[in-house]
């Protein structure tokens, strides 16, 4: 199984082309790592009046909504939304929360009923108002739960304080992630798709999101391009928008970059005869002009709304770079309006209001629109708005990402550090002491955390090897102050991706590959470029399979240096083939360029000569030439007074000429 799985982890996974074995297999996790029971929503409870399912009254099958947080049914959508709102539905949520099982509403009732203190918050003085009548439910609402949790806290834990209960809450904090699991790879190993990719309505229901990623599976295509068609500059491939397709667009700072890409892989082979999948660019255009402010930062348009207009040439020109760039932009978005209206979903990063006023704020013939659903931002950080980054933005949303965690540990882990929590004290916390200072370890720790970071980013491998020896340090020493992703030498060089430095601590210094970083990393899963993965296996390759537990370290099948060698050497000499031949191309067009315009300057001088012929075939002299050789062997005097008497002349004929007319 796990040689199966490192086959279908040899090349990058597509969201929307993922092989047979994943696909059968694919199960969703939750927040805490456990697959989620897929759930349906019509099955019906058999308690109180609420959770009957109406009668249908046409004889059809009728449409039910259900909260299983508390095991309830609904017969319309009001009331199941009425219920979200509820005490009952909170408290519940709170249960969960806890690691409690959620109550039945008799049960709710009865605990309401033990409150021993006035609750309600509507025993004030009734106003005519209906918005004071509103306030008042809302109070009482949270007046009655608020208590309750309130009396449960305090019956739990005796030092339970009021300002316990006025903490601030944490955000919603969604991940951008859904992570999946699949029996056709290792157990550690889990799957994460971005949730961006997905609609609202599909991310709403969590429990059939594997069986959409399953309808969106598609066919590739082949990599040959349709007769006459071209996608440079923003030309859209004939026949391609019919498939399903994204937009993705970028501006900020005056650049500008749009693509229209097919969600269909296309399949092309490389140099080595290997299959590569590659996206299909439909349509793709970038723009550039200078709006802002060199050294200063900031568009003009913002600048003039803080300070006022300013009045030099730059300024001018860039409040006319600002409405040439939001007229070109608009005039491609409607050349555009039917890809674009056509597609799943719609990519777009504006900084700045002045950017997103160009694509959102209303004009005639607008095509984005700020309340459309499908609009998505990228959930990730994105770099300058070029036609290579909107590749590299859609690959990075549509590939699969892999994460290898030893799961069993981590929960271990938390086992340990739960048990070890202290209670919460029945006393306010003491204030801040001045924290002591360092002891002498910790000042030796912090000095060989430094010496040994500056040996890797240098990549000076003979020093760093001499350093560790010389000191006796472990080749796995932790950095201190403790660093979160690169707790070691070993992570460390790997997220540089210095491949001789990491080769050099696995061979020679027996650096253990199976630490993990804070963030559940191995060493290999921060490598970076396949150079460095390289090193990984062929340093496996070199020590043997039973130096270290490879397959916890997630480092794949060994490589020996010679294959490595032979490999990069195979490499080189088709990049010199390629060098070579595009020399030659080079030289054949000089040349071809250089004969031409051989060519095209003997024809001039032939003309020329043809029409300059007297009649005794001595070509005619020209003006120019007449009075150099007028002028050859005479002192600067006496061609300055020449030259004066010639121009009188003229000015003569020119003026008799005037007078004539």
């Amino acid at each position: 199984m796990a040689q199966k799985g490192e086959q279908l982890l040899q090349r990058p996974l597509y969201v929307f082309d993922l092989p047979e074995e994943i696909l059968k297999t694919l199960t969703l996790k939750d927040q805490g790592g456990r697959p989620i029971e897929e759930t349906q929503s019509n099955t019906p409870t058999p308690s109180n009046e609420s959770t009957r399912k109406p009668e249908p009254d046409d004889g059809g099958p009728t449409k039910v909504t259900s909260c299983n947080l508390c095991n309830l049914t609904f017969p319309t959508v009001q009331e199941q939304r009425s219920h979200v709102q509820s005490d009952l539905h909170r408290y519940n949520l709170k249960q969960k929360m806890r690691g409690l099982k959620p109550v039945e509403e008799a049960e709710f009732e009865k605990l309401i009923g033990q409150l021993d203190e006035s609750i309600s918050g509507s025993e004030s003085s009734e106003s005519d108002e209906d918005e004071d009548e509103n306030e008042d439910a809302v109070k009482s609402k949270d007046s009655t739960l608020s208590a309750l949790l309130k009396k449960q806290a305090k019956i739990s834990n005796p030092g339970f304080d009021d300002f316990t209960t006025t903490k601030r809450k944490r955000g919603s904090g969604k991940p951008p992630l859904f992570w999946f699991t699949t029996t056709s790879l290792p157990e550690n190993t889990s799957l994460g798709i971005y949730c961006a990719i997905f609609s609202d309505v599909e991310q709403e229901e969590e429990s059939h999101i594997v069986d959409t990623v399953r309808r969106k599976q598609l066919s590739p295509t082949p990599a040959t391009k349709p007769k006459g068609a071209t996608s440079e500059g923003g030309v859209p491939l004939l026949g391609a928008t019919s498939s399903p397709h994204y937009f993705l667009c970028i501006i900020g700072g005056g650049h500008f970059a749009a693509m229209v890409v097919s969600l269909a892989p296309k399949i092309g082979r490389k140099h080595t005869g290997v299959d590569e999948r590659q996206a299909t660019v439909i349509a793709h255009k970038t723009f550039h002009r200078y709006t802002t402010r060199r050294k200063q930062g900031g568009s003009q348009s913002a600048n003039d709304a803080s300070k006022g207009a300013a009045h030099s040439a730059g300024s001018s020109l860039r409040r006319y770079n600002e409405a040439a760039l939001t007229n070109e932009v608009r005039e491609l978005l409607k050349e555009w309006k039917s890809m674009i209206d056509t597609a799943e979903l719609l990519f777009i990063r504006a900084t700045g209001s002045t950017n997103r006023r160009t694509l959102f704020s209303p004009y005639e013939g607008q095509v984005l629109r700020n309340n459309d659903p499908r609009n998505r931002s990228f959930p990730f950080s994105t770099r300058r708005a070029t036609q290579a980054e909107l590749i590299r933005s859609f690959t990075e949303l549509t590939r699969v990402k892999t994460s290898t965690v030893d799961e069993a540990a981590l929960a271990a882990l938390n086992a340990s550090s739960t048990a070890s929590t202290p209670s919460t004290p029945s006393t306010p916390p003491a204030k801040p002491t001045k924290p002591p200072n360092p002891s002498k370890e910790d000042e030796a720790a912090a000095l060989h955390t430094t010496q040994l970071t500056s040996l890797i980013r240098r990549s000076k491998i003979p020093a760093l090897l001499s350093y560790l020896s010389t000191n006796n340090l472990p080749p796995s020493f932790h950095f201190a102050p403790p660093n979160y992703h690169t707790p070691t030498p070993l992570h460390l060089a790997a997220s540089l991706n210095a491949a001789p430095v990491v080769l050099a601590l696995l061979t020679k210094a027996r650096a253990d590959p199976t630490i993990l970083s804070d963030d559940a990393r191995t060493p290999f899963s921060l490598a970076g470029d396949r150079a460095t993965r390289d090193a990984f296996r062929a340093a496996r390759g070199e020590l043997g399979d039973a130096a270290w537990d490879w397959e916890l370290a997630g480092v794949p099948t060994a490589l020996s240096r010679a294959d490595v060698e032979k490999r990069e050497q195979r490499e080189r000499a088709e990049r010199a083939e390629e060098e070579k031949a595009e020399a030659g191309r080079r030289r054949a067009e000089t040349e071809r360029l250089r004969r031409e315009s051989e060519i095209e300057e003997a024809q001039r001088r032939e003309r020329r000569v043809g029409k300059g012929k007297a009649l005794g075939g001595v070509p005619e002299k020209t003006a120019a030439e007449k009075r150099e050789e007028e002028a050859r062997g005479l002192t600067p005097e006496v061609r300055a007074r020449l030259e004066r008497e010639r121009r009188a002349r003229a000015a003569e004929e020119r003026i008799r000429r005037l007078q004539g007319s």
